[in-house]
C-alpha cells in the first residue's frame, strides 16, 4: 500500500497514477475523505477518554447531590466514548479497505497505456533464419514429441487442460535448468529457498494477489489457504512483522516453487502445448533493500535475468511495460522476451518488478537505521518459468532431423549431453 501522508500531501499524484493504470481514480477522494474521518474521530475519542479520567477522579471525593450529578455525567461519558471508539474502529476500516484498492504509484518513466503500448529498451540476439538453412521449424509439442519429453494427452487425461507430463529428457531438461539457474543465482549472492506452495490469506493479499489478480488464484476453503502463483509471495512474506537491520540489506533470495494459475480471461489463448499451463516450476529472484537502492537493484535483477537468456544463447528483448499492463504492487516491470520460430514473435520469459515500499507496508516488513526504523522495499525478478523456457529452447535450437542442440550452459547438468535425439517409436 502507498503511504497515507504522501496520499493528504499530493492526491494528484495518486490521481494521475490510477488514471494511467485504468483503475478507479474516485477511490482517491473516498480514501481521503474516509482518513479525515479516521482522524477526527481518534482525537474525539482521545479528547472524550481524557474528559472520563478526570471525572474518574472527581467522584470519590464527591457526596450528595454533586456526587449523583458526577455519575449521570459518567454514564453518559461512558456511552460517549464507546461510540466514538466504534466510530474510530469504523472509519480505520473504512480507511483500509480503500487503501487496498490502491495500487503502487507508476514510476515517471513508464510508458502510458495498456498491454501494447510497451517500449522495446533493448534488442539481444538475431532470430535464426530457418528459410535460409532450408528447415521448417517445428513448434515445441511437435518436438517434445519427437524427444519423448513433454505428453499432454496424459496430463489433459489426468488432470485436465493446460495440464502436461514432462518425460524422459523432459523431465531431465527441467531439472537442468532449475539446477543451472541456481547456481546462477548463489554465484551473484543469492540465499537459495525452497518455499511452501500453500500460504494464509495475508501472504496473498500482502503481496497484491488479492486484487486485479484474484481470479487466477486457487483457493482451498475448506483450510483457508491459498496454491501460489509465484514464489514471490512466499518470500515476500518471510519476513512479515519483522524488523531488519538496514547494515544487513540488501537480502537476496533465490526461491524454486511449484506455482498454480487459473489462466482466467485466457480462454482460446495458446492452448497447445506447455507455453499457458496451469502449474509449472519456477525460479523467483526477490530482494530486500532500502528504498533509495531499489531502483538501482531493479536494474541488477534485469541483468541477472539478460544474463541467463544469454546464457541459453536465445534471442530476446527486453520491454518496459504500460501503466496499464503493471501489476497492482509494481511501480515499475521489465519484461524479458524470447523469439519463438513457429510464432514469429517475441513472447515473455522472465519479468523484474519494483515494488518499492507497497508490499512491505502490508506485510509490516521494516528497516532499523539509526534508531529509525521505517519500511523498506521489496523487488522480484523471473529468473527461470521451467515451461516457457523449454519451448523456447526446443524451438529456437531445434535441428531439421528434430534433435535439439543443448546450450552449453546446461551440458553440465544434463550428463553432458550436446544434443537431445529423438526417441525411437
Amino acid at each position: 500500500m502507498i503511504d497515507l501522508r504522501l496520499l493528504r500531501e499530493d492526491p494528484d499524484r495518486v490521481r494521475a497514477s490510477q488514471r494511467a493504470r485504468g483503475e478507479d481514480v474516485d477511490v482517491v477522494d473516498a480514501l481521503l475523505s474516509a482518513d479525515e474521518r479516521r482522524r477526527s474521530s481518534s482525537v474525539r475519542f482521545d479528547e472524550l477518554r481524557s474528559e472520563q479520567k478526570a471525572l474518574g477522579k472527581l467522584i470519590p471525593k464527591a457526596s450528595g447531590d454533586e456526587k449523583a450529578e458526577l455519575l449521570k455525567k459518567a454514564g453518559e461519558l461512558s456511552a460517549a466514548v464507546k461510540a466514538a471508539d466504534a466510530e474510530q474502529d469504523e472509519a480505520a476500516e473504512e480507511t483500509q479497505r480503500l487503501l487496498l484498492r490502491l495500487g503502487n504509484l507508476v514510476h515517471p518513466d513508464v510508458p502510458i497505456g495498456g498491454e501494447d503500448d510497451f517500449a522495446v529498451l533493448e534488442t539481444v540476439g538475431t532470430p535464426r533464419d530457418f528459410a535460409a538453412e532450408g528447415i521448417t521449424p517445428k513448434d515445441h509439442l511437435v518436438l517434445g514429441e519427437l524427444l519423448g519429453a513433454i505428453d499432454t494427452e496424459r496430463g489433459a487425461k489426468v488432470s485436465g487442460s493446460r495440464f502436461y507430463y514432462l518425460t524422459g529428457v523432459g523431465a531431465l531438461l527441467e531439472l537442468a535448468l532449475v539446477n543451472a539457474a541456481m547456481a546462477q543465482a548463489t554465484a551473484a549472492g543469492f540465499t537459495p529457498v525452497l518455499t511452501p506452495a500453500l500460504v494464509k490469506p495475508r501472504a496473498m493479499e500482502g503481496t497484491g494477489f488479492l486484487g486485479q489478480a484474484a481470479d487466477d488464484v486457487y483457493h482451498l476453503d475448506k483450510d483457508d489457504l491459498f496454491l501460489v502463483g509465484t514464489s514471490e509471495v512466499p518470500l515476500a512474506a518471510y519476513h512479515m512483522d519483522e524488523i531488519l537491520d538496514a547494515g544487513e540489506l540488501p537480502r537476496r533470495y533465490a526461491g524454486f516453487s511449484s506455482c498454480f494459475r487459473r489462466e482466467a480471461g485466457s480462454y482460446g489463448k495458446d492452448t497447445r502445448g506447455i507455453f499457458r499451463v496451469h502449474q509449472f516450476d519456477k525460479v523467483e529472484m526477490f530482494v530486500y533493500t532500502t528504498p533509495e537502492e531499489a531502483e538501482a537493484e531493479h536494474q541488477r535483477l534485469l541483468e541477472w535475468e539478460k544474463q541467463w537468456l544469454t546464457s541459453l544463447e536465445l534471442p530476446f528483448r527486453v520491454i518496459d511495460l504500460a501503466s496499464g499492463d503493471l501489476g497492482s504492487s509494481a511501480t515499475r516491470k521489465f519484461d524479458c522476451e524470447a523469439w519463438i520460430p513457429t510464432q514469429g514473435k517475441y513472447r515473455e520469459l522472465t519479468s523484474t518488478s519494483n515494488t518499492t515500499e507497497f508490499q512491505s507496508r502490508r506485510l509490516s516488513i521494516r528497516m532499523r537505521e539509526d534508531k529509525r526504523v521505517r519500511p523498506l522495499a521489496t523487488l522480484n525478478g523471473t529468473l527461470c518459468a521451467v515451461t516457457r523456457t523449454i519451448v523456447a529452447l526446443l524451438e529456437n535450437h531445434q535441428q531439421a532431423d528434430g534433435s535439439v542442440r543443448v546450450p552449453e550452459v546446461l551440458r553440465p547438468y544434463l550428463g553432458g549431453r550436446e544434443v537431445l535425439e529423438p526417441v525411437a517409436r
